[in-house]
This record gives C-alpha cells, structure tokens and sequence, in this order.
C-alpha cells in the first residue's frame, strides 16, 4: 500500500513539471503564499487577524455585482475590495472604532449585498462557487503574474518600512505622537491585504483565504526566537503547505484548497506542541 503511495507521490510530482497549467498554480500559490504569511505576521500583531474575513465577504458582493452586471469579476472584486478597505480605515480613524467593529460592519453589508444580488438574478453557479472555494489549477498566465508582482511588492513594502510597521503594530499611538504617517501605513497594508485575498481566491477561495493570512503566521509566532525569524518561518511554513497540498491533490484527487489548509493546519498543531513543551 505505501509502495501504491509511493508511486501515486512521484507521478504527481513529475506531472507539476510537465504541464503548464500545474506550473502556474505552483507558482502562483507560492506567491500567494508569500504575500499571505508577511502580511500576516503584521496583522497578527495588530489584532486584526479576521480582517481576511471580513474582506472576504465584502469582495462576495463586489463578486455578485460582476456577475450581476455582466462584468469581469477579478477586476472588479479588486475595485470593491480596494475601496472597502479604505473605508474601514477611515470608518475606524474617524469614528473611534475598533478595527474589530469596522470590520463586522463592511462585511455584513458586504455579504448581505452579494446574497441580494444573488438572489435577485438567480445566479449562483460553477463560476461564483469556483472564487468561493478555489480552484487553483483554473489559474492562467496573466494571474500568476500578478501574483507574482504582488509577491514582489509586498517584499519590497515590508522591507522598506519594516521598522515603522513593528512601531505602528506593538505601540500606536507613540508611533502617531512620534509623528509617522500611521493613517497611510494601515491603509497601505490594508489595501495589500485586500489585493492578496483577491488574487488568491483561485487558490483556496475567499471562505478558506483567511487561513493563508492567519495559520502560517500563528505557527511562526508560537515557536521563532524573533520576530525576523518568524518571517522566514511563515513563509516557509506557507510555502510548504502549498506545495505539499497541491501534490497531496493531485494525488488522491482531494479538493486543494482544502488539502492546503489542512496541512497548514498540522503545522501549527506541531508549533503549539513544541512551544507547549518548551514551557513544561
């Protein structure tokens, strides 16, 4: 039986260099991935780990519009997206809320809107299921660019102000009085964030992108020694999970999205465990 495994894992891997369309979902995903676990980590430490949520089901409702309306649905998913994480920033600025309150309100108006919609034209079919849950070997050549841009650009931000996004994460209000730009740095990480969700909901789709956000960035947190090494290690851990969940499915013909999840899963299982046992 594992001998059977053996040779069902080494024809999967042979397949992912042999066709074009499997090669785009690695490196797209791994892309994904990248931008995921970085922004992440800063998300975390903000204490806006559902703001992939909340986005999610507001980019649902920029979906159902583009169905709705008999648009492109990336595209505009990304306008819907953009302004909305503007709007929370604002909302949270200019109201005195918490980023917790301003995320539950734009994403309960953003779902109510896309169910509406979907109900008022009856159309809830294979393509809006497809962002809904992922499907990551659907992905094309123009959208593994992008993710590839965004990789690079979320690397390049992150690394550029590196030092004023831990200031603003572990102490806000002194980075305001110290006088950064703190309004333009959440809107900046905010709308990165919401790009990200967007160009990876072919990967594991808007209801499990979340998890590329959050698990591979927990399981770093629990077990680096610093916060640069939990950078390594949240990509590593994200990239790893990709890989293994897009070979895994290829395999078994088990869904990918939800086989990358999973496994990102078991990992931070094991950094939970092993920091568990360092405080023993």
């Amino acid at each position: 039986m594992l001998f059977l495994i053996g040779i069902d894992w080494g024809i999967s891997v042979n397949i992912l260099w042999q066709y074009g369309f499997i090669q785009r979902a690695l490196l797209a995903g791994l892309a994904i991935g990248v931008s995921s676990a970085l922004l992440g980590l800063f998300l975390l430490l903000r204490r806006e780990a559902m703001i992939g949520h909340g986005l999610g089901h507001i980019i649902f409702g920029g979906l159902a519009l583009a169905f709705c309306l008999n648009l492109a649905p990336v595209p505009v998913a990304l306008i819907i997206a953009i302004l909305a994480s503007l709007g929370m920033t604002k909302l949270k600025s200019r109201a005195g809320l918490h980023s917790d309150t301003a995320i539950a309100i734009f994403s309960s108006v953003g779902m109510a809107t896309g169910v509406l919609l979907v109900t008022l034209v009856n159309r809830y079919g294979i393509d809006l299921l497809s962002f809904l849950f992922g499907d990551i070997l659907a992905i094309d050549r123009n959208e593994t660019i992008l993710a590839l841009a965004l990789a690079i650009f979320v690397v390049a931000f992150l690394f550029i102000f590196y030092h004023q996004l831990l200031f603003l994460a572990f102490s806000p209000e002194s980075a305001q009085a110290f006088g950064l730009k703190t309004n333009q740095l959440e809107s900046l990480l905010t709308i990165l964030t919401a790009i990200t969700i967007v160009l990876g909901m072919k990967i594991v789709g808007l209801l499990l992108m979340t998890s590329l956000l959050v698990i591979p960035a927990a399981s770093a947190l629990q077990i680096a020694s610093s916060f640069r090494a939990s950078c390594f290690l949240a990509v590593i851990i994200s990239s790893f999970s990709i890989m293994a969940g897009l070979w895994l499915a290829l395999a078994t013909d088990w869904p990918a999205s939800a086989t990358i999840v999973l496994i990102s899963f078991l990992f931070f299982l094991g950094s939970f465990f092993k920091r568990k046992r360092r405080f023993l």
